[in-house]
């Protein structure tokens, strides 16, 4: 009886990723179209320029003129007015303002949905509703398993209640049930479970070096570059791991250089995870770097999103505070250099944006991606909260954050937020 307790109680983050799912697909169900002639059109706007490289090629085999998009365009309403998504070339051709990753990480369930279509009388054209769901659906299945890998890196350092408690407070008190649930057609939710993995087998090749984690150290971070290149600087996750104080990075780099063949295949693997890319330009535009035109002010950042009332992180996701929180929570902790640094920079990174909007956005969801690192930050938090005599608190904020966060993504969804905001002035 007592060994069956205590199993119970160590599968309760189990439960938390399982009661997250279900409130995910619950909000798929919800939220179940946003357009009354075609029903839920993911694949629009932002989320079309991700997409569009699996139409174009495996239904239309033109990537290059885009003859086809017009007709779509006239059913689907994907483009949002303008093609901004291509470039067009002085040739007269175009290529992809957007990246290829997302695609590959799409693409099991583009083939999904478009062998559905072709057995039934529905149209086999990329864009109805086989293929809208296809992806909708992928994008929750890659943040499970996200949440899968974010739980095996949490429980090496936390207990099970912790872990439970910092997946509930990511998965219902933060914007990523948006870019999951509702929103699943963009980025986020796809790069979402390469953090993950780039944690756990950063974990697992310091506990004891292999060349299979080093694989998917390099495969994860090439795939999540071409998905969004702001992503390289996951790189430094691995880099400052376990490098605590100068004895420690003295041993980490004595580590490495008896390991330089893991080094080298990072570095292959990487390569072959961006080779898309490359063929992709090199066949668009005949080189094999194309620069596509972002804009960053470093010098001069955007601090409203952080804290303006229009698309502020802190605001409409006010879990935010804990993950920032958790920074003063680090003490003796191997990771706290790699999580510390890279946290900082992709804030930087994000509030420097020329386009500080990010366009129709819930909260600032540039930082939906990279929020299995920021758990590892509010996991620290949470720790030091339920071990003392703010524990029954912690619940009590969860509960608060959870209610306001599904009464903003109602607010947002109907159109409130996004109507005002604009009138604030700046």
């Amino acid at each position: 009886m007592y060994f069956g307790l205590k199993t119970l109680q160590n599968q309760t983050s189990k439960f938390a990723i399982l009661l997250v799912t279900i409130v995910f697909l619950l909000y798929r169900g919800i939220y179940f179209e946003n357009n009354k002639e075609n029903g839920y059109n993911a694949t629009s706007w932002d989320a079309f320029g991700y997409y569009m490289y699996l139409p174009s090629i495996f239904i239309y085999g033109d990537v290059t003129e885009l003859k086809w998009i017009p007709e779509v365009d006239s059913i689907y309403h994907v483009t949002g007015g303008s093609l901004y998504q291509a470039i067009q070339l002085e040739s007269g051709t175009y290529t992809n303002k957007y990246f290829s990753g997302i695609a590959v990480m799409q693409a099991p369930f583009f083939f999904a949905g478009h062998a559905f279509a072709k057995m039934t009388d529905v149209a086999a054209d990329g864009f109805s509703a086989p293929y809208q769901y296809a992806i909708l659906f992928g994008a929750i299945f890659w943040v499970v398993i996200g949440l899968v890998y974010l739980r095996k890196v949490l429980k090496v350092y936390f207990s099970d209640e912790v872990v439970a408690l910092t997946i509930l407070f990511l998965g219902l008190s933060s914007n990523l049930i948006q870019y999951t649930a509702i929103d699943g057609g963009m980025s986020h939710a796809f790069i979402f479970p390469l953090y993950s993995i780039l944690l756990w087998h950063t974990l697992k090749w310091h506990e004891k070096p292999s060349l299979k984690s080093a694989i998917f150290i390099g495969g994860t971070i090439g795939l999540a570059t071409i998905s969004r290149p702001t992503e390289l600087i996951m790189i430094f996750i691995p880099l400052l791991w376990n490098v605590t104080s100068k004895e420690t990075r003295q041993a980490k780099w004595e580590t490495v250089w008896a390991h330089k063949s893991h080094v080298v295949a990072v570095f292959i693997t990487g390569i072959i995870a961006m080779s898309p890319q490359f063929v992709y330009w090199y066949y668009t535009t005949g080189k094999l770097i194309f620069n596509v035109g972002s804009k960053w002010y470093f010098f001069n950042p955007w601090f409203r999103v952080l804290v303006g009332p229009e698309k502020g992180w802190f605001l409409y996701t006010p879990v935010a505070l804990m993950m920032i929180a958790g920074f003063f929570f680090m003490r003796g902790r191997n990771f706290k250099r790699a999580i510390i640094t890279f946290c900082l920079l992709t804030i930087w990174i994000v509030i420097a944006w020329s386009d500080w909007r990010y366009g129709a956005s819930y909260s600032t969801r540039a930082l939906v991606q990279s929020y299995p690192v920021f758990a590892v930050s509010m996991a620290c938090f949470s720790h030091w909260a339920w071990n003392s005599k703010w524990k029954w608190s912690l619940i009590g904020i969860l509960v608060i954050f959870i209610i306001l966060n599904f009464y903003q993504l109602t607010i947002y969804n109907n159109g409130i937020i996004e109507s005002f905001s604009p009138l604030i002035p700046y």
